[in-house]
């Protein structure tokens, strides 16, 4: 019998609501509509696919999805490269975009959320994973105990989140993005390794997620259980570029 070919299910159609800036690097594109109705809900942290158009045609690029309400989801984009010839055609997309406009959305995909039963929680990404952060952080149980180390663009940058007690936030400041990969990793390095079980979060540009996977696998020892890391984002490449990157480096690894 000839196996039956896999196919994903056609993208749902999301509308923009409306759109603005949540600091002076971060802009938000709020969807909804009738497309987006039977989005499945509680999936804060989760991605989706956006077809976006490009001067080649469409292309497709993965974000988070920063918060959900019934009927509509909240996109954040990052603006490393706004306002210069490299600014990608997501970003582009994003700051033309007006209500009324239609997107097609693939998704979601699962979130990668904080598990439970840790005794600290050290977290750390910059602006493309502070959605991703931003969720998890919301979703940690009010006892736990950590800190949170978030690289932004500029100080205005800095977000107010919802975090447990015990979670620590730390932020630095990294003009650049996509440069200077040690600034994170230094970062992460100054934090006084904690006693108990401790589970690592990091997900950031693909230099510096290479400088924490050698410090937090290889002279930590935190296992695969107890360490999410990606890279988000690649400078210089794009989404398709990256995926090569990160598949040709896991191999690697």
């Amino acid at each position: 019998m000839a196996q039956q070919a896999y196919s994903r299910p056609a993208p749902r159609i999301g509308t923009v609501i409306s759109t603005g800036p949540v600091t002076p690097n971060m802009y938000r594109v709020t969807l909804g509509g009738s497309g987006l109705a039977d989005f499945p809900p509680e999936q804060d942290g989760g991605y989706v696919k956006l077809k976006v158009p490009s001067g080649n045609g469409d292309v497709v690029r993965t974000y988070t999805v920063r918060r959900q309400r019934k009927g509509e989801i909240d996109i954040d984009f990052a603006l490393h490269d706004n306002g210069t010839p490299d600014a990608g055609p997501a970003t582009r997309w994003a700051l033309e975009a007006r209500a009324g406009d239609e997107v097609p959305v693939g998704g979601p995909g699962a979130a990668k959320p904080l598990p439970t039963g840790f005794d600290f929680y050290l977290v750390a990404g910059d602006m493309a994973a502070l959605p991703a952060i931003s969720a998890n952080l919301e979703r940690l149980d009010a006892s736990a105990k950590g800190i949170a180390i978030l690289e932004v663009q500029d100080e205005t940058d800095i977000q107010p989140l919802i975090a447990p007690a015990g979670m620590e936030l730390r932020w630095i400041v990294n003009p650049h993005p996509g440069r200077d990969p040690e600034r994170l990793e230094n970062a992460v390095r100054e934090v006084r390794w904690p006693d108990g079980r401790v589970y690592g979060w990091v997900a950031c540009e693909f230099s510096a997620m290479r400088l924490l996977r050698q410090y937090l696998r290889t002279e930590r020892g935190l296992a695969p259980d107890t360490l999410y890391i990606s890279s988000y984002w690649k400078a210089g490449l794009d989404e398709a570029a990256h995926k090569v990157a990160k598949r040709e480096d896991a191999e690697a690894a």
